[in-house]
Parts: C-alpha cells; sequence; structure tokens
C-alpha cells in the first residue's frame, strides 16, 4: 500500500480552496451586480430584471465549478463532476492517478476506461490534492482491486 494511513469512511474529498473562492467571487458579483442595477436611476423595471438575472446567471456557473467532489464510503466512489455524477463500485477501481501536470485525479477503471475526478485537483491547493489522492489511493487498493500509480 502507497499509503498507511486508510482514512475513516465515510470521506469526502473536495478542492475546498477553490470551492471558498468560487461562491465569494460569485457571491460578490451577485451582489454588485444587483447593486448597481438599484442605483441607476435610468433603469426600467425590465432593465433591472436583466441585470439582476445576468447576476444570478454568473453566480449559477461560477456554483456549478464549484460542485465537483468525490465520496468514498464503505460501498464504492461517487464522483460528482461539473454535470455528472457516477457511482462506482471499488472493484471498478483499477488506479487512483494524479501525475504532475495533471489538471485533477484520473480514474482507471476496469472496463478499460479512465475517468476524471474533478473533486481532487491541484489548482490553488497542490498539497491537500496529492494528500486526497493518496488517501483515495489507499482506499482503492485496501477495498478493491486497485494498484499503486507513480
Amino acid at each position: 500500500m502507497s499509503d498507511p494511513h486508510v482514512p475513516a469512511l465515510p470521506v469526502t474529498f473536495r478542492p475546498t480552496r477553490t470551492r471558498a473562492v468560487l461562491l465569494t467571487v460569485g457571491t460578490v458579483m451577485f451582489v454588485t451586480i444587483t447593486a448597481v442595477a438599484l442605483m441607476l436611476e435610468k433603469l426600467g423595471a425590465g432593465e433591472r430584471a436583466s441585470f439582476v438575472f445576468t447576476a444570478a446567471l454568473f453566480f449559477g456557473v461560477l456554483a456549478l465549478l464549484s460542485r465537483p467532489k468525490v465520496v468514498a464510503d464503505d460501498d464504492g466512489v461517487t464522483v460528482v463532476n461539473l454535470t455528472r455524477t457516477r457511482r462506482l463500485a471499488w472493484a471498478e477501481i483499477l488506479q487512483v492517478n494524479l501525475r504532475e501536470g495533471d489538471p485533477w485525479v484520473f480514474l482507471d477503471l476496469s472496463d478499460g476506461t479512465s475517468m476524471p475526478a474533478l473533486g481532487i485537483q491541484p489548482g490553488i491547493g497542490k498539497q491537500q490534492a496529492i494528500r486526497d489522492a493518496r488517501a483515495l489511493r489507499a482506499l482503492a487498493e485496501a477495498r478493491g482491486t486497485g494498484t499503486d500509480a507513480a
């Protein structure tokens, strides 16, 4: 096993700093654009509504970008990416890979495919992502048919 410290289950992995930044920026943008819409005296109700709608749209996109996570429990792993959620049994995960330069973890699956797991991404939290990838790798090795990847 690559990491002797297998975390207790259930455990959720997510890029917390990235999520905090995205949701904070989204909230600030929404409040700012809405405030500007309300302060501009020459705008009609429809124009104000379009400002607020645009602000909500921006916030929605940033909230969508903050959605990814990986949840591991006794039965397997749930990978939540931007628009899709997939449930995997432990036996389906052969390898957990986070190589230098990878934007996020990739899971090599028993069906011969590779699946991105955006919930573990180096971005602005590189050390946390490395710890999370090692923990998920240790779990896959302990609970499934996973093998160690460099």
